[in-house]
């Protein structure tokens, strides 16, 4: 199915306006990577569509059991992906639909009717990378419960402005959040410690690229541990400074945790962006 656009308008609106269809599907099509337009797929909600685009539209089966990112691994019982950057992972106020939670749950279904997947532990919305969910509700307990036992290892890339003083280092904080949901350095009794360790790999004139181990997984603490030493990660418009990039430079990249099911560990791992690698040679 094609269509030409023939105004400005964000692609959602613009198909619910044009094609004779239930809103569900055409947010099924566009969700699931099936919507082109001028040849290249675009699953965003807010793409800004101009007059004279064309728009193309796969409506066979097979594109209805993909996902518009990678599956890490999948089995009965779990399914890790590959989180892009700027998803939620789970539903908000503002926001019900277009989360990670969302779009597997649909993907499962649309395969099974009856298929369930549970959320075992999340990623910012700005982060890219591994996300483990569950299958099961079972499972998805005995993950949670027991996570921080299970995970042996927990590695992020990411790329921070300027050069880092110590090229290695163990940085120790106690974190609060305020009501705006800013996570601060304090030390209050009630602050809770966040441990994050770090290596550089490669640094130019403006950037240095690193390698992150964390040891807890306290919200923001690896945004607040860099931007407290005044490297704020790039893209980070909550802790750092405002950059010309269109994305956060915070990627989890390694995840190795203990598997009940196959009774070992499994370490899941997947390619540094090429936005990483790129900015990197500028």
């Amino acid at each position: 199915m094609k269509i030409i656009v023939n105004k400005e308008d964000k692609l959602l609106n613009y198909l619910y306006e044009n094609l004779d269809m239930p809103k569900r599907r055409v947010k099924q099509y566009l969700t699931h990577g099936s919507i082109y337009v001028n040849n290249s797929k675009v699953t965003q909600f807010d793409y800004k569509v101009l007059p004279g685009m064309n728009i193309t539209i796969d409506t066979g089966a097979k594109s209805k059991y993909e996902l518009p990112f990678d599956i890490i691994f999948e089995d009965d019982h779990i399914i890790v992906v590959n989180k892009p950057s700027g998803l939620l992972t789970i539903a908000t106020d503002k926001e019900k639909e277009k989360t990670l939670f969302h779009i597997v749950r649909e993907y499962l279904v649309s395969k099974n009717k009856f298929a369930k997947v549970f959320i075992v532990h999340r990623l910012d919305k700005d982060t890219s990378g591994i996300v483990v969910l569950a299958k099961d509700e079972k499972t998805k307990n005995r993950l949670q419960e027991n996570w921080n036992e299970f995970v042996s290892l927990r590695e992020y890339v990411a790329v921070v402005h300027g050069k880092l003083k110590n090229k290695e280092d163990r940085i120790i904080q106690k974190l609060k959040e305020n009501k705006t949901n800013l996570v601060y350095v304090s030390k209050d009794s009630d602050a809770k410690e966040a441990i994050t360790n770090y290596k550089v790999i490669k640094e130019t004139d403006n950037y240095s690229m690193v390698s992150i181990n964390i040891e807890t997984g306290r919200k923001n603490q690896i945004r607040v541990a860099f931007a407290t030493l005044k490297n704020p990660i790039v893209g980070d418009k909550k802790y750092g400074e405002r950059d010309n990039v269109n994305r956060l430079y915070l990627h989890a990249n390694r995840l190795k945790m203990y598997y009940p099911e196959v009774k070992k560990d499994i370490l899941f791992e997947i390619p540094t962006p090429n936005e990483f690698k790129k900015i990197m040679n500028k």
